[in-house]
């Protein structure tokens, strides 16, 4: 499983404390099952643990198919949100498409403009 994050989320995630090591781990559980919601459209929602477990941590929204690539697309801390609301629900569902949908070419283009970072065990 290859796994990327958007520009904003990698900057969301690197104020957060949050690293690659971290998020590696996380889709090492999705791909067990262990997801805290589906919300349809190819994104799900996954706790994080910003170092003070995951009850006291950060979602993450990722456009993700199981065995396929995972895409880090918006994050943010529990104590500053409960939830996205619906009209950002059904622009990270597009998001999710257009990204799952990218071809090799259209990915390594993504990559040399800096819109997508590849997640790695040694980032972080």
């Amino acid at each position: 499983m290859i796994a990327y994050k958007n520009k904003e989320f990698h900057k969301w995630a690197k104020k957060q404390g949050l690293n690659d090591t971290v998020l590696l781990a996380a889709l090492d559980e999705m791909e067990r099952g262990l997801v805290e919601a589906d919300l349809g459209g190819n994104v799900f929602k996954k706790r994080v643990s910003l170092g003070q477990g995951k009850s006291g941590g950060a979602r993450t929204l990722l456009a993700y198919k199981k065995g396929n690539r995972a895409f880090f697309i918006f994050g943010f801390a529990k104590n500053a949100r409960a939830n996205i609301k619906e009209n950002e629900l059904r622009s990270l569902k597009l998001y999710a498409k257009l990204l799952l949908g990218y071809n090799e070419k259209e990915l390594r283009k993504a990559i040399k403009e800096k819109a997508l970072i590849q997640v790695e065990a040694n980032n972080g």
